[in-house]
């Protein structure tokens, strides 16, 4: 970022000191928010409630580290720095499939070799670091420091949601160990509960041409990137088409980022568009309402109720959309049902309100 600053291709004042940990996460958070709320992503309308900064969960973190301590799976180190004690916590390991035993040395937190001979286990991972030179500490009854990376997700979760067992938690696939299984384990050691989360869904990498994104060949792409044309030699792609090539398949399968599966989704968004387009001139001033029983709708959403297979829920929509429509208004109502999941024809934030894409902005809606 300072790079970025001093060659001018931030925006200025975008960042005033590159060097402030507080400015550098505002611009990430600033740029995610912007670009999830261009490509529909609901949670981005309502940051400010449902984006939690854990900076401001510190007491919550130091409390949990407390309740740790006394129901003792958590121990101060000869060096000063909390940890919690994975034997303390026979389901350690459920998750990932890990067993104590097979563990690597180091493997449950961020924790250098030469600090392995603070621990009871050598998977003990941190909850509290004193360090009142770190440029970002907190008081705490361990001394100024600052709290370990698995902690804060359990808090937050914990304080927004008003419940210790929560239904829903997500993530990438390279986050289930140790990161969810530390979670797990300091989440249920700190409330006495069996589990923390309920079901579990962790997304596969996404590739680029098959193989890993990598910036040395080229192949890392940003949302804006992709959208200003960046990825597909200069031609722009529409938040829609971005957006339908990002949904389209299973999350627990790897999602192949290539410019043909580009040119493919434009081509789907353009045949939901023309149809929406179809449906709402035939249907006129006529209108029709549908609940979850209509056969289209029902198979929809079972196919979505199977852990979320979006690939076996379009299979239902774009048969059903090539078939006869002799009501256009009860057509139509299906399909305002169906694109309120999808958003991409039109484009629509959680409340079904149009969100400009390209194509209203000038774009390319099927570039790719």
């Amino acid at each position: 970022l300072k790079e970025a600053k001093k060659s001018g291709s931030v925006a200025e004042g975008a960042v005033g000191d590159p060097d402030d940990p507080y400015q550098v996460a505002a611009y990430y958070a600033d740029a995610f928010i912007q670009d999830g709320r261009r490509l529909g992503l609901g949670v981005c309308f309502d940051a400010e409630d449902r984006m939690p900064r854990a900076t401001g969960s510190i007491p919550g973190m130091i409390a949990m580290i407390e309740r740790l301590i006394e129901r003792e799976h958590a121990y101060v180190g000869a060096d000063g720095v909390v940890y919690y004690s994975v034997e303390s916590f026979p389901a350690y390991g459920r998750l990932s499939g890990n067993s104590l035993d097979e563990l690597r040395e180091g493997s449950g937190g961020r924790i250098s070799a030469e600090d392995q001979a603070n621990k009871r286990h050598p998977a003990d991972f941190m909850l509290w670091k004193p360090d009142p030179a770190h440029i970002m500490k907190w008081d705490s009854p361990w001394g100024a420091g600052y709290p370990g990376w698995h902690l804060e997700c359990s808090v937050m979760a914990m304080e927004r949601l008003g419940r210790e067992t929560i239904d829903i938690h997500t993530g990438g696939e390279d986050l289930v160990f140790p990161h969810h299984e530390c979670e797990i384990a300091q989440s249920c050691g700190a409330t006495g509960r069996g589990r923390f989360a309920r079901m579990w869904l962790h997304s596969r990498f996404l590739m680029v041409e098959g193989e890993k994104m990598s910036k040395s060949r080229g192949t890392f792409f940003t949302v804006r990137d992709v959208l200003e044309g960046r990825a597909t030699d200069g031609r722009p792609v529409s938040p829609a088409v971005l957006r339908y090539e990002l949904i389209k398949g299973h999350y627990r399968t790897n999602a192949n980022f290539t410019a043909q599966g580009l040119r493919d989704s434009a081509g789907a968004v353009r045949k939901l568009r023309d149809f929406e387009q179809r449906m709402r001139e035939a249907a006129g001033d006529r209108e029709a309402a549908v609940d979850r029983s209509h056969p289209v709708l029902a198979g929809f959403l079972e196919a979505l109720g199977e852990d979320l297979n979006m690939s076996a829920a379009l299979a239902v929509v774009f048969p059903w959309m090539a078939g006869e429509h002799p009501d256009p208004a009860e057509s139509l109502d299906v399909f305002r049902r169906i694109n309120h999941v999808l958003a991409v024809a039109p484009m629509v934030d959680p409340r079904d309100q149009p969100v400009e894409d390209a194509e209203a902005a000038g774009g390319e809606a099927d570039s790719g």
